[in-house]
C-alpha cells in the first residue's frame, strides 16, 4: 500500500497507553481501528487539499500578472479555471470519510475504509500533475510568454478535469463497485 498505508500504520503505532488498554475491551478495538483509518484518510485528503490550494495560488499569481499587463482577453477563462480548481479542492477537503450512524442499515467496515484510503492515495498523482501544470504556467507568464497562456489554461483545465472525473468515482470505489 506504500505511501498511503504508512499513514494508517503510523497512526496505529502511535497509540497512547490508555488507548492500548482500552483496545483490550471487546468492541473498542474495532472502533478505534476504524477511527484511525478515518483519521488517516482525513490527513491524506488534507494533504491533497493543501497542494490544490498551492496550485490555485499559482493561478492567482498568473491572473494578477495578466491583469498587470492588461491581458483582459484571458480574464474570463482564468476566472473559471480558478473557481473550478477551488470547487474541486473543497469537494476533496469536505468529502465523507466513512461514517455511518450507529443504527444505520449500511455499516462502513474496515474493508471499505481501506479502499477509501487507497483510492484517495491514488489521487496524489492527479494533484501532482495539476501542481506541475500550474507552476509551469506561472513560470511561462513570469517570462512574459503571453502567447502560450491559452494553451496553459487548457492544459491545467484538462488535468483538473481528470482529477474531477476520478474523484467522482470515489463512492463506487469505496463500495467495491468500481476500482
Amino acid at each position: 500500500m506504500g505511501e498511503k498505508g504508512s499513514i494508517y500504520s503510523k497512526g496505529k503505532g502511535g497509540l497512547r497507553l490508555i488507548e492500548k488498554v482500552l483496545a483490550e475491551i471487546p468492541g473498542f478495538r474495532g472502533y478505534k481501528e476504524k477511527e484511525l483509518r478515518r483519521e488517516s484518510d482525513k490527513l491524506l485528503r488534507n494533504y491533497l487539499y493543501r497542494k490544490l490550494i498551492e496550485a490555485r495560488n499559482d493561478l492567482k499569481e498568473v491572473f494578477q500578472t495578466l491583469s498587470d499587463y492588461r491581458r483582459y482577453e484571458l480574464f474570463a477563462e482564468m476566472d473559471r479555471l480558478i473557481a473550478r480548481l477551488d470547487r474541486v479542492a473543497q469537494n476533496i477537503n469536505h468529502a465523507s470519510y466513512g461514517y455511518a450512524g450507529f443504527f444505520n442499515i449500511v455499516k462502513v467496515e474496515e474493508e471499505e475504509l481501506d479502499r477509501m484510503i487507497e483510492f484517495d492515495g491514488r489521487l496524489i498523482d492527479y494533484v501532482k500533475k495539476i501542481l506541475k501544470a500550474a507552476a509551469e504556467f506561472k513560470e511561462s507568464i513570469r517570462d512574459l510568454k503571453f502567447d502560450d497562456a491559452k494553451n496553459h489554461i487548457e492544459r491545467v483545465g484538462r488535468v483538473l478535469e481528470n482529477l474531477e472525473e476520478k474523484f467522482g468515482e470515489r463512492i463506487e470505489a469505496i463500495l467495491g463497485v468500481k476500482g
